[in-house]
């Protein structure tokens, strides 16, 4: 991202709103939101004249305006999504659903969620990190609320096949499919067979199918030899404390039955916790993929793709809880799904952020960052600004002291709740400076 424009104009310029006003508008609204993502609406607006600039934006959605997409509004981020994928050899398109929960609000349009008293829509993006876990951006994405006049489950293999178009227009960039449980799902590999898997998948397995040779599938599995052994830090959660996990890597080819009388060639890999901790949950996952394995260093790298499918969770974590999406109160869905959209741009960004400094930690903050924003971080905790730019690093990090980041030694690098809550704080700050140029200029 280049100093020159601001991140919400990289992302949304070009969008198909109509008009060259409301185009403006939406850039400017982004921007606001992207930079106090916790804030209402209104609270993220700059006065009275920008929130109804806002909820006039929002209309355009309704059938007796414009009838505006929420596709129209996301295109130019998934275009330059694209464009960011082609810079990497490999990458990986994550897909998951998530409830997002309006009930008691009134707001037309909405369907039931899991619990038939809660109402609500729901949400199914395709997310593109690369092996790193460096997020690139969304590149699909559906929302619906029940009922449906589809089957649901049409979403996973139409995001297959939408991957699939992709990589014809990526020839120098490897996409790997990746999907949790639901992803499991016989048509979905034979599709990707049919056309020769023009993008890779990388499945949680599910089902613990029979083998037409006789036998199950899972227990098949583990009676060949191991590959070897794998350990990683599993990262801790409200239930479970961060820990080492030991795996044991079994891996073979198995002709799955296709349901037409022959069958498909699919790779299983199972990797079982060994020495599980007194009181823990063992970790195991079976996977499934059309990718070969032959030794431990490619059973090993299959297993660092599929944990890089956390990153989604960290997506809708943003999403809810840092944008505060569930709060939003639109009145009706189709306005409700534009909002929802420009805050899962606003998510991905901070998500973008919080990894760029881990994964990019001496790029200079010029490339991210205006030199208001990233001095601001250092006056708003009353420091003076180094003369010389920064990294993007040590700018992410004062961004996130001002939202609660200790800095101590066994801290790490800040997470993405502190960057969004010293976002919020910086908004404020910037908003003010702004203010007062703007004064003395007159």
């Amino acid at each position: 991202m280049g100093h020159d424009v601001s991140w919400a104009e990289q992302e949304f310029a070009g969008a198909k709103v109509g008009d060259a006003r409301l185009a403006k508008r939406l850039i400017k609204l982004a921007d606001r939101m992207g930079n106090a993502p916790s804030a209402s609406i209104p609270g993220a607006c700059n006065g009275r004249a920008e929130t109804q600039a806002a909820y006039r934006l929002f209309d355009q959605a309704r059938s007796d305006k414009r009838g505006l997409g929420w596709d129209d509004v996301l295109e130019p981020h998934m275009a330059r999504t694209e464009a960011r994928m082609a810079e990497h050899p490999v990458v990986l398109s994550v897909q998951d659903t998530t409830e997002l929960d309006f009930n008691g609000q009134e707001i037309d349009g909405l369907g039931s969620l899991s619990f038939e008293a809660q109402r609500g829509m729901y949400l199914h993006p395709t997310y593109v990190v690369t092996p790193q876990r460096l997020p690139l951006g969304i590149v699909d994405a559906w929302m619906w609320a029940r009922p449906l006049d589809t089957l649901e489950s049409r979403r996973w293999v139409e995001g297959y096949q939408r991957q699939a178009e992709l990589a014809g227009k990526l020839p120098g960039t490897r996409i790997v499919y990746v999907a949790d449980r639901e992803g499991d799902m016989l048509e979905l590999m034979q599709t990707a067979h049919a056309q020769g898997c023009p993008a890779d998948y990388l499945l949680r397995a599910q089902h613990n199918r029979c083998l037409p040779q006789g036998g199950k599938l899972w227990p098949t599995v583990l009676a060949a030899v191991p590959l070897g052994d794998i350990e990683f830090t599993l990262p801790g959660r409200a239930n479970r404390p961060t820990r080492q996990v030991r795996q044991t890597l079994h891996a073979k080819v198995v002709e799955l039955p296709d349901s037409c009388g022959g069958t498909i060639p699919v790779t299983c890999l199972i990797a079982r916790e060994t020495e599980v901790p007194q009181g823990q949950k063992s970790i195991e996952w079976r996977l499934l993929t059309n990718r070969k394995v032959v030794t431990l260093e490619d059973a090993a790298q299959l297993i660092d793709w599929y944990r890089c499918r956390w990153e989604i969770e960290i997506l809708f974590h943003v999403l809810k809880n840092g944008c505060r999406v569930e709060a939003l109160q639109l009145g009706e869905i189709k306005k409700l799904e534009m909002a929802v959209v420009i805050y899962l741009v606003v998510a991905w960004r901070l998500a973008h952020l919080m990894r760029l400094g881990r994964v990019y930690p001496d790029l200079p903050a010029s490339a991210v960052f205006d030199q208001t924003e990233w001095q601001a971080a250092w006056l708003l905790a009353e420091k003076t600004p180094p003369r010389q730019i920064p990294t993007v690093r040590e700018v992410i990090r004062r961004i996130a002291m001002l939202g609660g980041f200790l800095t101590r030694k066994g801290d790490g690098e800040p997470g993405v709740k502190t960057l969004w809550q010293g976002f919020t704080r910086l908004s404020s700050f910037v908003k003010g400076i702004e203010h007062m140029r703007t004064i003395h200029a007159l």
